[in-house]
């Protein structure tokens, strides 16, 4: 069966749900007097034994996962398996995986829907991913492929299991690797059903579950039908989200096997088969499978994502750190005692001047090596250990609440700014361009070189004069909120208001809809 397309008809939009889409990045867990007594109890007497059980069913998961590929080459390992091999270890690997979440408190895994044969889904994509417990969405899939960073080879038993699983294996180290993940991930979903079905949790990282983030269009490069899955934790207390700010690992884990009795929904929706565009296109076809998961669950589709360790969000046509460095490099320097409006930086307008960390403490008179070390830290450093003393000049300025805004970015412009022969004095470069919203409002850089370009399009020269710079970061309708919210908060409208730092961090101020919205 195919699932509508986002233009087939009306637009999908989630149909549930708050109006301001909630924050995806943080999960706070209250729990009551009566909660704790609970918890303490459970915990001491249920949390312990559950744990231990169940990391002895993981030890025992190593001998099948083992004998699955000893003895195998690597280039047997290139097709499924097949034989006694299969039929052993497979059912083996199944039933302790179902027996290990069984002794973590998941007593009910319930099932809706209908999975794809291989044939009619060569790719499942699952979603929210909120926590370390959602591969329990394996087993009702029969265990498919998954793709993994290749850093987890190395981690006892789970290294062993991903041989078993013949996982497809990304590594951060070498530039070639998302290359050849791309090309695996293709061949086997083009593969005619040779190959087990591959799972992504298109996400790439962990939410709350109140709201979808971007998906990556890893899942959707090979154009092929996919088959949506929902995970649902139907629980009257949260105890499993494992979000970027809230509960850690071990308290994650403590608080679940406290709980007497967790319960997994896994919902198949019908198998979504993309248009010829979305299959040219995997970025809008990510983004529309994302709409139909998300209608799905009553939860906003965002376009909130995490780029290197960071969660940022879209604003226009720019993408902005959910929560810059620039405010942690203030609650450092705060708590050294230091005021950033007190310090002579002495940064000299179009020059770079590079310093070490030793040189940075003597500027801002700071004496605390462990201070020191922790405020520079936050600035880029050359292939030297060297850091720009222009950066910490603006970064200064803009933790100063002294300096407004004009002030601001007239000096960020005078920083930055060349001279360009050809040009009408200096102007503003790429390269400068994409240092003031990295420093300011923690923009990645590829972001902001793509805005930059698009501003420059309308004048004669490959830069901003101040004009023009001032008139993108200080008036204009949308960028303009964006810097007053981020470097000036206190100047902001109230939260109820589209450009406060509410709205704008938890995603409420829309980009532009892509093509085929």
């Amino acid at each position: 069966m195919s699932q509508g397309r986002p233009g087939d008809c009306a637009p999908l939009e989630p149909t549930a749900g708050p109006s301001t889409p909630p924050n995806p990045f943080v999960h706070e867990l209250h729990l009551s007097r009566l909660q704790r007594v609970k918890f303490c109890l459970l915990g001491a007497l249920l949390a312990p034994i559950r744990v231990l059980l169940a990391f002895i069913v993981l030890f025992l998961l190593w001998p099948f996962a083992w004998l699955q590929v000893a003895g195998l080459s690597e280039e047997q390992l290139q097709e499924p398996l097949t034989g006694w091999r299969k039929t052993v270890c497979h059912n083996g690997v199944l039933g302790l995986s179902r027996l290990l979440f069984f002794l973590l408190g998941f007593l009910r895994i319930r099932v809706r829907g209908q999975r794809a044969s291989r044939l009619q889904a060569p790719v499942l994509v699952a979603a929210p991913h909120s926590t370390f417990f959602d591969p329990i969405v394996l087993l009702p899939c029969d265990l498919p492929k998954v793709v993994s960073r290749a850093e987890n080879l190395s981690v006892p038993v789970i290294g062993a299991l991903l041989r078993f699983n013949q996982a497809i294996l990304v590594s951060r180290h070498d530039p070639a690797s998302r290359r050849k993940v791309v090309e695996e991930v293709r061949r086997r979903a083009t593969s005619g059903g040779k190959w087990p079905q591959v799972l992504f949790f298109p996400e790439g990282t962990c939410s709350n579950k109140k709201a979808l983030l971007k998906f990556k269009p890893g899942a959707f490069i090979a154009g092929v039908p996919v088959q949506p899955i929902l995970i649902r934790y139907p629980n009257s207390l949260d105890t499993t989200s494992w979000a970027w700010r809230g509960p850690g690992v071990l308290k994650v884990l403590w608080l679940t096997a406290s709980q007497p009795c967790s319960i997994v929904d896994v919902e198949f929706l019908p198998v979504y088969h993309p248009s010829p565009e979305e299959s040219r296109d995997p970025s809008l076809y990510a983004n529309n499978v994302q709409k139909v998961m998300a209608q799905a669950l009553g939860i906003p589709a965002t376009e909130c994502e995490f780029v290197g360790s960071l969660p940022v969000i879209v604003v226009g046509r720019l993408k902005v750190a959910f929560e810059p460095q620039l405010w942690e490099l203030g609650k450092v320097l705060r708590k050294a005692g230091l005021s950033p409006g007190y310090v002579d930086t002495g940064a000299e307008p179009g020059r770079s001047r590079m310093i070490n960390q030793d040189e940075f403490a003597r500027q801002l008179k700071l004496s605390d090596p462990q201070t020191v070390a922790g405020a520079f830290s936050y600035f880029q450093k050359d292939a030297n250990g060297l850091v720009d003393f222009r950066d910490v000049a603006l970064a200064l300025a803009a933790l100063d609440r002294g300096t407004g805004l004009e002030e601001l970015t007239r000096l960020a412009f005078e920083l930055f700014a060349e001279e360009r022969a050809e040009g009408p004095g200096r102007l503003l470069c790429r390269d400068g361009f994409s240092t003031i919203l990295r420093l300011l409002l923690g923009s990645p850089r590829p972001a902001a070189e793509t805005l930059h370009a698009e501003l420059c399009q309308a004048g004669p020269h490959h830069g901003l004069s101040l004009c023009q710079f001032q008139d993108f970061s200080l008036r204009d309708p949308l960028h303009g909120k964006l810097f007053s919210t981020y470097l000036r908060p206190s100047q902001t409208p109230v939260a109820s208001s589209p450009g406060s730092c509410a709205a704008l961090a938890n995603g409420t101020v829309h980009s532009p809809k892509q093509k085929g919205d």
